[in-house]
């Protein structure tokens, strides 16, 4: 897949998640598998551009090519100026969130609450391309409500407005995350665009990828709440998808690496205090669907230390490794 000068390969694309796809996870996705990793939403204020939050979103150094960067906002003048500033920042593309269905930003009529008015959602996408000479990609939900999946008017005025490439998640906002994706939408919206249009919602597998694939004719698959806690989704779907053969599933000592690797990076980025906080919802993705789930977490979340943080995960996962039962003490 091409969007403006830059190739997307494998076609397996990390989705934007507030509070999850920040700079080690991104890497992390992308050493894993994936083409493409899009950072978790930045605020298209200014005055909270030196926040230790947004400095921290900001952060792409070392980031393999190419870096996209969301931005949310409503103000068509100052979107055009978070892309700028970002741009500036190291943003090779920028995404404009038009699919967050959080209530917070909705009720600031940004995000998804966006597609309720098309007249709006021109200016501020025709605002941002005009602004950047980067291309400019758009995330969209299939609409409203039921009774308003307006999604292929929102696609449209997109395309001619200068969007590189569409994502749509096949839920409307009033859905959040509940019942099931469907794909007949964007199957419509890849039919009539001539832009390279990506699916995301519910694909968990590479089997799964396959068959969005198939059913809605788009470019690529974005994969969001899959991949937390298993990062190397991004490989297994990239390798089925190119010859048809699955991958098994790693091995515990893998696991236990990959996530080390992961903790140690927090630790560094957000320094000690806020990285072993932020690690413990990565933590227990990893640990969800393994035994001693509970035990396990109530330990290692009051782990107040990296190095604790660290030796009471390498202990856990090393016993499951060696096929015994994990013997979890309190932690110190």
């Amino acid at each position: 897949m091409q969007i403006g000068p830059h190739r997307i390969q494998p076609k397996v694309i990390l989705a934007p998640m507030a509070g999850v796809t920040d700079k080690p996870f991104r890497l992390l996705c992308k050493r894993l598998g994936a083409g493409l990793a899009v950072s978790e939403m930045t605020i298209s204020d200014p005055r909270f551009w030196n926040t230790a939050k947004s400095l921290h979103r900001m952060d792409h150094a070392g980031e393999p090519d190419p870096v996209s960067v969301q931005i949310a906002g409503t103000v068509p003048a100052i979107m055009a100026e978070a892309a700028r500033h970002n741009v500036g920042h190291g943003a090779q593309l920028i995404d404009i969130n038009m699919g967050c269905p959080a209530k917070k930003v909705c009720n600031a009529w940004a995000g998804s609450a966006l597609m309720r008015e098309p007249l709006l959602v021109a200016r501020i996408v025709e605002a941002v391309v005009k602004a950047v000479d980067v291309p400019v990609t758009l995330k969209i939900r299939t609409g409203w409500d039921a009774d308003n999946r307006n999604a292929p008017e929102i696609a449209r005025i997109a395309e001619d407005a200068g969007i590189a490439a569409l994502a749509v998640h096949g839920r409307t906002r009033d859905q959040q995350y509940s019942g099931v994706a469907e794909y007949r939408t964007i199957a419509a919206i890849k039919a009539m665009l001539r832009i390279p249009v990506i699916a995301n919602g519910d694909i968990d597998s590479p089997a799964k990828a396959k068959q969005v694939l198939d059913a809605t004719g788009c470019d690529a698959v974005m994969i969001g709440r899959a991949a937390q806690g298993r990062p190397w989704i991004f490989g297994q779907v990239a390798h089925f998808l190119a010859g048809g053969e699955l991958l098994p599933e790693p091995e515990t000592a893998e696991v236990r690496d990959i996530l080390l690797a992961h903790l140690e990076h927090l630790h560094a980025f957000y320094g000690e205090t806020s990285g072993v906080r932020i690690a413990r919802k990565h933590l227990g993705w990893y640990a969800k669907d393994r035994p001693e789930n509970a035990a396990f977490r109530d330990v290692v979340n009051r782990a107040q230390s990296a190095e604790e943080q660290l030796r009471l995960t390498r202990d856990y996962f090393d016993a499951l490794a060696a096929g015994v039962a994990p013997g979890i003490a309190a932690a110190a």
